[in-house]
C-alpha cells in the first residue's frame, strides 16, 4: 500500500483510540466525583410490621364422633349420605333386628310364665299360713300332736322361701328383658350429636361383628368450629405461648385470613425423619362453611407487631454495632431528629438506658425490672425488646454518614425504627446493579399470601 493511502487509515485509527480513551477517562473521574453513584437507597416510611412464626397445619372439626355399631348383624339400611346434615337423635342406619326381636319376645314370654307361677306360690303361702294357725289353735286345746304343728310350721316357711326365690327370678328375667330391649334398640343407629356426616366407612348389606371391636359406621362432625392442628419446629416452639394471636390462609382462600387465639401446645412431639415437631392447636369459627376437613393451612403466629410505625429495610442495618465515639465528638444519632414510637407498641427504655449500663453495674431492682419487662405475659403481648443498630443515611447535601439507631419489632424484610431516623430519610440498602438483596421489598407470595398488615 502506498504512503498516500496509509495516511487516512492511520488518522481514523488514532481518532478511535482518542475517543475510547476519553470515554474511559470520563467514566473513571466522573464516578469519583459522585460518592453516591453505584449505591441503592430506600426511603424510611410508615407501615405495619409483624414478627411471625410460620408453620403448616391441617384443619379438623373441633367436635366430632365416630358412630359405631353396638350389636352384631347385617347392616340393613343406611339412611344418610356424606354431607347430610343431621340432628341429635336422627336415625342414621339400621341393623337387621330379627334375632334381637326374637330374644325380646322370648324374654317377655318367660317373664309372663314366672309371674303366673308367682300367683300360684302366693296361694300356697296363704294355705300354709291357714294350716299353721289351725294347728296352733288345736295345740292350745291339746287336740293335735306336736308333730302336726311342726309340719305346718315347716310348710309355711318353705312356702315363704319359695315365693322369695320366685320373686328374685322374676327380677333377673326383667333385667335380661331390659338388656334384650336395649340390644333391639341398638339395631337402630341414632346420631349422638347435631352436625354433618363427613364420612361413611361401612356399606349397606355389610355384616358387622362387635365381638372383637366396635366397627365404625360413619362420622358426624360439627363444622361450625374448626381446629387448626399446626406442626411447629423445635427451633420456634419456644417463641409460642397460649393466648397469642394466630391467623392462617388456605390455597383456595384467595388471600382471606382466618384469625384465632393459640389454645394449647401439646407436650409430646412427633418425630419424622429426625425432625422434631410439636402440635400447636387453635380454633376458628366457620359459620359460612368455607373451611373444610383436611384443608392445608399456612399458619402465622404473631410474636410481636407494630402498627403505623417507621420502618427501614433489614438490608440497610448493621445490627448490634453502635460504633465508637471519638472524644469531644458528637454522634450522628444525637444530631438527627428522633422519631416517636407509634402504633401502641410496648418498648423498653431508650438506647441509653438499654445499652449504656452494663448488667454487672445494675442494681438488684434494675435487674428485676429488666427481667419483668422481658417475661411473657399469659394471654397477652410480650414487651418488645429494643436493639441498637447502625445505618448509613444520606443527608440533604448528598453526604453519607453512619448513624446509630434503635430498632424494635423486626420481620424478615423490615425493622421498626424506635428512634434515630425520621420519616423520609434515605438509607443505603446495597449496591446498584448487584441484583435484589431480598430485603428491600415485600417477599414474593407463591401460592399463599405471606405475613403482613391485617387487611
Amino acid at each position: 500500500m502506498s504512503p498516500s493511502r496509509k495516511a487516512p487509515v492511520l488518522i481514523v485509527a488514532g481518532l478511535a483510540l482518542a475517543i475510547a480513551a476519553g470515554w474511559f477517562g470520563w467514566q473513571k473521574f466522573a464516578s469519583k466525583g459522585d460518592p453516591t453513584a453505584g449505591l441503592q437507597f430506600a426511603t424510611v416510611q410508615r407501615g405495619d410490621i409483624e414478627d411471625v412464626v410460620t408453620a403448616t397445619g391441617t384443619l379438623q372439626p373441633r367436635d366430632y364422633v365416630d358412630v359405631g355399631a353396638q350389636v352384631s348383624g347385617q347392616l340393613k339400611k343406611i339412611h344418610v349420605e356424606v354431607g347430610s346434615v343431621v340432628k341429635a337423635g336422627d336415625l342414621l342406619a339400621e341393623i337387621d333386628p330379627t334375632v334381637y326381636l326374637s330374644r325380646v319376645d322370648a324374654s317377655r314370654a318367660q317373664l309372663r310364665n314366672l309371674r303366673a307361677q308367682l300367683k300360684d306360690r302366693e296361694s300356697q303361702l296363704i294355705l300354709a299360713q291357714i294350716q299353721f294357725r289351725r294347728q296352733t289353735a288345736l295345740m292350745a286345746e291339746d287336740a293335735t300332736t306336736t308333730e302336726s304343728l311342726q309340719q305346718a310350721e315347716a310348710s309355711l316357711k318353705s312356702a315363704e322361701a319359695s315365693l322369695e326365690a320366685l320373686r328374685a327370678q322374676i327380677e333377673q328375667n326383667e333385667s335380661s328383658l331390659r338388656a334384650d330391649e336395649a340390644n333391639l334398640q341398638y339395631a337402630r343407629i341414632l346420631s349422638p350429636m347435631s352436625g354433618t356426616v363427613v364420612s361413611i366407612t361401612a356399606r349397606q348389606g355389610q355384616t358387622l361383628n362387635t365381638n372383637q371391636s366396635a366397627p365404625t359406621v360413619l362420622r358426624v362432625a360439627d363444622l361450625n368450629t374448626m381446629t387448626v392442628q399446626t406442626q411447629v419446629s423445635e427451633a420456634d416452639i419456644s417463641r409460642l405461648r397460649p393466648g397469642m394471636e394466630a391467623y392462617f390462609t388456605t390455597l383456595g382462600g384467595q388471600g382471606q385470613r382466618w384469625y384465632g387465639k393459640l389454645n394449647k401446645i401439646e407436650p409430646t412431639p412427633t418425630v419424622t425423619n429426625n425432625v422434631v415437631l410439636y402440635n400447636a392447636l387453635f380454633d376458628v369459627p366457620n359459620e359460612n362453611g368455607r373451611l373444610m376437613t383436611s384443608m392445608t393451612a399456612q399458619v402465622y403466629f404473631v410474636v410481636a407487631q407494630a402498627r403505623d410505625v417507621l420502618q427501614v429495610p433489614m438490608g440497610a442495618l448493621t445490627v448490634g454495632n453502635r460504633g465508637s465515639r471519638q472524644p469531644g465528638a458528637q454522634t450522628a444519632s444525637a444530631q438527627a431528629p428522633a422519631s416517636t414510637p407509634a402504633g401502641g407498641v410496648t418498648t423498653m427504655q431508650g438506647p441509653a438506658a438499654a445499652s449504656a449500663t452494663p448488667r454487672s453495674e445494675m442494681s438488684d431492682s434494675e435487674r428485676t425490672a429488666r427481667r419483668e419487662q422481658r417475661r411473657p405475659r399469659e394471654g397477652g403481648d410480650m414487651p418488645v425488646r429494643t436493639r441498637p443498630a447502625t445505618v448509613k443515611v444520606q443527608d440533604a447535601e448528598g453526604t453519607i454518614t453512619e448513624r446509630n439507631i434503635t430498632i424494635g419489632v423486626t420481620s424478615r424484610v423490615q425493622a421498626q425504627v424506635v428512634e434515630g431516623l425520621a420519616e423520609g430519610d434515605k438509607v443505603v440498602v446495597g449496591i446498584a446493579g448487584s441484583g435484589p438483596t431480598g430485603n428491600t421489598g415485600q417477599p414474593r407470595q407463591p401460592g399463599m399470601p405471606g405475613p403482613g398488615p391485617r387487611p
